[in-house]
């Protein structure tokens, strides 16, 4: 595939480019429903999500009412595909059911949605897809994409700021709504830098971004990507939840210094240990938690082991 035509797809990529708002939990349901995706189901295939599942892959706990809450707001968002020949507009869902008592709901996808969830899913991996679910940032995760789909190029396209604002959300097209980090220095301290961070921290991809200025503001941004060598475990998706619950649980505990096996057994043996495990990293990485100087001694006294 040549140069142009790679670019074309790619400022074609209608989820991707969109202006959306997703939040933190739409997200993970969104990366989530890519990983369960296959080319041969039904157009009125069912997907069926489990909170539990949700949780392991990210160590977040999203309750029923924020569940309900994001799948509506999701299913209400129109999404514009428009060439020479005609102007469309499509939704995510056909329906989405939840099942009282058992802590799932059900997810049929509309289906004219799904050749773009496809094309979405074909520029991720396995892996990438679990490293999307692990950044907490809402940015990051949008970023991510961004960087995803641009990821064999090495850099995206310029993108004009005030189009990559509405793209995050951060402002209305429409301007009913306030311009969020309006101020350069606050839309790098709040946004550009903190994805960065995730990304490079969490995932395959060690980015970089530039703000190129037109006179004397700032007009465009661009990132650039590099591929670098993985540094958390592989999860995959296929595996039983529990399995995948442990595996990032020692994961955790192994990004923070703890190699002692003997705690590291009692950790992962206790469920409200690893409940507690997942809240500390967490509230650790959205800045709820503050320990710089020493995390793995702070997780220990948190879970009542020191």
């Amino acid at each position: 595939m040549n140069d142009s035509k790679s670019l074309e797809i790619r400022q074609h990529n209608t989820i991707t480019t969109a202006r959306y708002d997703y939040s933190a939990c739409q997200l993970d349901i969104l990366f989530y429903l890519l990983s369960k995706l296959k080319r041969e189901d039904n157009l009125d295939q069912q997907y069926r999500f489990y909170n539990k599942d949700i949780e392991a892959m990210t160590g977040r706990q999203w309750n029923y009412q924020q569940l309900r809450e994001a799948t509506e707001d999701m299913g209400s968002r129109m999404f514009a595909v428009e060439d020479n020949k005609e102007y469309r507009q499509i939704w995510m869902f056909q329906e989405v059911k939840y099942i009282k008592g058992h802590g799932c709901f059900d997810i049929i996808l509309s289906k004219s949605i799904r050749p773009y969830l496809f094309d979405l899913k074909d520029n991720f991996t396995s892996y990438q897809l679990h490293s999307a679910l692990k950044l907490t940032s809402k940015y990051a995760k949008r970023i991510y994409q961004l960087a995803s789909q641009w990821k064999d190029i090495g850099e995206t396209k310029s993108y004009d700021l005030e189009e990559f604002k509405m793209m995050l959300g951060l402002k209305d097209p429409h301007g009913k709504k306030p311009e969020q980090f309006e101020r350069i220095s606050d839309l790098k301290k709040k946004v550009l830098d903190v994805a960065v961070r995730q990304i490079n921290e969490n995932t395959e991809f060690e980015i970089n971004y530039h703000l190129i200025k037109s006179g004397r503001s700032f007009q465009t941004v661009r990132f650039y990507i590099n591929a670098q060598k993985p540094q958390q475990l592989l999860i995959q998706f296929d595996k039983p939840v529990e399995e995948t619950r442990l595996q990032k649980g020692r994961q955790i505990l192994d990004e923070y210094g703890i190699k002692d096996e003997k705690l590291i057994h009692q950790i992962l043996s206790s469920q409200s240990l690893i409940d507690n495990l997942f809240k500390f990293n967490y509230n650790l990485k959205t800045g709820r938690t503050k320990a710089d100087k020493n995390p793995a001694g702070l997780l220990l006294k948190v879970l009542g082991l020191r």
